[in-house]
């Protein structure tokens, strides 16, 4: 692992946070029917999460000598409530293995400040990932 290999692989994870600040904010404006504020205060309470996560990573290419990614990654199409909170549950399922990946590679690359700092994202994926899930348990098809 080199500064290239781990800049390229930042960026990537760099393009999928600004695609879930994007997700959030749109599917909170599109969220319907009778839970409407309450899954709109929902998809807007993971977004400051997001965007320090987004910046974090886009300060860790510059350190690396890298130039951060302004492009997002593609926001899945949903229109119900329910398809919104299935493709966030997918995306924070790909972050939590993305990071859980990334900090292995970190500590490999020797950077154990953020090897810890991607654990510390592993945690907040993992925790709005269950949340989700528990949305969607009792949710009816």
């Amino acid at each position: 692992m080199n500064n290239e290999n781990i800049i390229g692989k930042l960026n990537q994870d760099l393009a999928n946070e600004l695609s879930a600040i994007t997700q959030y904010l749109t599917y909170a404006a599109k969220v319907s029917g009778p839970y409407r504020p309450q899954l709109m205060q929902f998809f807007l309470a993971e977004v400051p999460d997001e965007q320090l996560h987004a910046q974090y990573l886009a300060n860790k290419v510059v350190a690396l000598g890298g130039e951060p990614t302004t492009i997002a990654s593609p926001v899945a199409e949903a229109h119900s409530n329910r398809e919104m909170m299935e493709a966030v549950l997918a995306a924070e399922i790909t972050a939590e293995k993305s990071y859980t990946q990334r900090a292995r590679e970190a500590e490999e690359f020797g950077d154990k400040a953020l090897a810890l700092q991607l654990e510390d994202m592993v945690r907040d994926e993992a925790g709005h990932k269950e949340e989700i899930q528990r949305i969607l348990k009792d949710w009816p098809l």
